[in-house]
C-alpha cells in the first residue's frame, strides 16, 4: 500500500501542515490501495507565497527561456508514460485503450503549449498605442479526477508559457497520478516556486486559493456547482476565472443518417471515458419517424459493449471512480424508470458476472422527453437517453433546451445540412460526423458549461492581461 506524505512547495517536497489522511481505492476491486496526506489552508498559504515570490523573475523570462523549461517538462513527463498508465489503471480504472490515451495526453498538451508559445504575439501596434500582453500573476489551478494528469499538465504548461506562476490543487482521489506527474516536473528543474502542488480537499485548499488576495486567476475544471461557487468567492478579490464545467451534450442523428454506420460514433460519444466525461453525448436526438429502427440498431450494438476489468483488452467501460459516484449513477437509473422512461438496455446493479468493483451496466433509456431529469442532469456515468424529435427545427429546440453548452455531435449524410444544424447549436464545440479533437482550437462551454476557453492561443490569452502604452513625441 502506497503512502503519499509530501506536497511540493518552492521546489521542495515538504510534509504538510495538514494532518488528515485520505484513503485511495482501486475502483475495480473496492480495495484500499494507498493513502495520501492532505494539506490544509496553511499549506495553501505557503504555496501561494512561494508562487508570489517566484512570479517577478519568471514573468520577465524570455520566450526562449520558457520554451526551454517546457521542453524539459515534456521530456520528463513523456519518459514516465508507463508509470502513469499503471497509476491510471489502478487508481481510476480506465479501460486500457482510453488509459493509454490518458497516459500520453499530458506530454502531448505540453508540446501543444510549446507550439502555441512559439508563434504567440505578446505585443502589437494599434494606431499610436503599443499593446503588451502581460502575465496576470499567481494562478490557482484546480483539476478533477476524471483526467487528472492531463489537466495538471495542460493548465500548468499554458500558465508557465504565459509567464505566470502556479499553485495546483489536484483531485485528492487521483493522488497516484499526481505523484507520477510531480516526479517528472521536479526532474524538469524549474525555478523554485514557479509551480507548487498541494493535495487537499476542495473545501479546504481550494477554498483558500479562491479567497486569497494574492491569487490573480483561477483555472478550474469540474462541476458547474463548484464553478459557480468559485465565481462568487473570487469576486471579492476580482479574480480572473477560466471554468470548464459540466455538460449534457446532444448527439443529433439526422433523418438521412445510416444508423448502422453512425452507431459506433453515437456509443463512443456517450460512453466516452466510461461515461465520466463532461463532453459525453448523453442525449441522443433521433427522428421520431425512424425511432423504432434506431432503437433496434442501438440495442444490438450496446449488447457488444463490455463493462469490466480495465486491464482486459475487450473492456469498453471501466468502473465508476468511487462508491459515491456508483451510487449516484444507480440513483439516476432508478429516477429514469420512475419518470416513465423505458430501459432499452442495462439498468441497476453490476453487469453480469461482476460481484465487486464500482461497475455499471451500459444503460440506454428510450420513451423519454427533454423535461426528464435523466435528460437534464449531468449523470456522469454510462447512461444515455434517447429523445425523439419531429423535424430539424424541433431537434434544434431540444438540443438547445439545456443549462449546458459544452459539446455536441451532428450525424448525417448531407454536409451542408449538418453544418447548418451545427451553426445553430448553442455549444462551445460541435463535431460533425467525427469525434476528432483539434488542440489548436479553443475549448470551453456556453451557459453553465463554463467561462472562457482553453487550448491554443485562446488558452494562452486567458493567462494574460493587455496593457496599453502611449508615448508622447518629444520635440528637440
Amino acid at each position: 500500500m502506497q503512502r503519499i506524505e509530501h506536497i511540493y512547495i518552492n521546489g521542495e517536497y515538504v510534509v504538510p501542515h495538514g494532518q488528515e489522511w485520505f484513503d485511495l481505492h482501486n475502483p475495480s476491486t473496492e480495495e484500499v490501495i494507498g493513502q495520501v496526506r492532505l494539506g490544509d489552508a496553511v499549506d495553501a498559504q505557503h504555496a501561494i507565497a512561494a508562487a508570489k515570490a517566484a512570479f517577478p523573475a519568471w514573468s520577465r523570462t524570455t520566450r526562449d527561456e520558457r520554451i526551454g523549461a517546457l521542453q524539459r517538462m515534456h521530456r520528463a513527463v513523456a519518459a514516465r508514460e508507463e508509470e502513469l498508465l499503471e497509476a491510471i489503471l489502478l487508481e481510476y480504472g480506465s479501460p486500457a485503450v482510453r488509459g493509454r490515451w490518458m497516459a500520453t495526453y499530458p506530454a502531448d498538451v505540453i508540446a501543444q503549449a510549446i507550439d502555441a508559445l512559439q508563434t504567440f504575439e505578446f505585443e502589437e501596434q494599434v494606431g499610436m498605442a503599443r499593446v503588451i500582453l502581460t502575465p496576470v500573476g499567481v494562478t490557482g489551478l484546480i483539476t478533477p479526477w476524471n483526467s487528472n494528469a492531463g489537466f495538471i499538465c495542460n493548465k500548468l504548461a499554458t500558465a508557465l508559457a504565459a509567464g505566470c506562476t502556479a499553485v495546483i490543487k489536484p483531485s485528492e482521489m487521483s493522488a497516484l497520478q499526481t505523484q507520477v506527474v510531480l516526479k517528472a516536473l521536479h526532474e524538469a528543474q524549474l525555478p523554485p516556486g514557479v509551480f507548487n502542488i498541494v493535495n487537499g480537499r476542495g473545501d479546504v485548499v481550494g477554498e483558500e486559493i479562491a479567497h486569497h488576495p494574492d491569487v490573480a486567476k483561477i483555472s478550474f475544471t469540474g462541476s458547474s456547482a463548484v464553478g459557480q461557487h468559485l465565481v462568487r468567492t473570487g469576486a471579492d478579490t476580482m479574480k480572473r476565472v477560466t471554468l470548464e464545467l459540466g455538460g449534457k451534450s446532444p448527439t443529433v442523428v439526422l433523418d438521412d443518417a445510416d444508423f448502422q454506420a453512425v452507431m459506433p460514433l453515437v456509443l463512443q460519444a456517450g460512453f466516452l471515458n466510461s461515461g465520466q466525461a463532461c463532453v459525453a453525448g448523453t442525449r441522443i436526438l433521433v427522428p421520431r419517424s425512424r425511432l423504432a429502427e434506431f432503437e433496434g440498431v442501438a440495442k444490438e450494438a450496446v449488447a457488444q459493449i463490455r463493462s469490466g476489468d480495465p486491464r482486459n483488452a475487450d473492456t469498453d467501460i471501466g468502473p465508476m471512480v468511487s462508491q459515491k459516484q456508483w451510487e449516484r449513477v444507480q440513483r439516476y437509473i432508478r429516477i429514469g424508470q420512475d419518470e416513465g422512461a423505458r430501459l432499452l438496455a442495462g439498468g441497476e446493479g453490476r453487469p453480469q458476472g461482476l460481484h465487486a468493483g464500482w461497475f455499471v451496466k451500459p444503460t440506454i433509456f428510450t420513451d423519454a422527453h427533454n423535461g426528464m431529469r435523466i435528460a437534464r442532469d449531468e449523470i456522469f456515468g454510462p447512461v444515455l437517453t434517447i429523445i425523439p424529435y419531429e423535424d430539424d427545427a424541433d431537434a434544434l429546440s431540444i438540443a438547445n433546451d439545456t443549462d449546458y453548452g459544452l459539446s455536441a455531435l451532428v450525424l448525417g449524410k448531407s454536409r451542408e445540412r449538418c453544418v447548418n444544424i451545427a451553426r445553430q447549436i448553442d455549444s462551445g464545440r460541435v463535431l460533425i460526423n467525427t469525434l476528432a479533437h483539434e488542440p489548436r482550437a479553443p475549448f470551453g462551454g456556453f451557459k453553465h458549461s463554463g467561462l472562457g476557453r482553453e487550448m491554443g492561443k485562446w488558452g494562452m490569452s486567458a493567462f494574460l492581461e493587455p496593457k496599453t502604452l502611449l508615448t508622447a513625441v518629444l520635440s528637440d
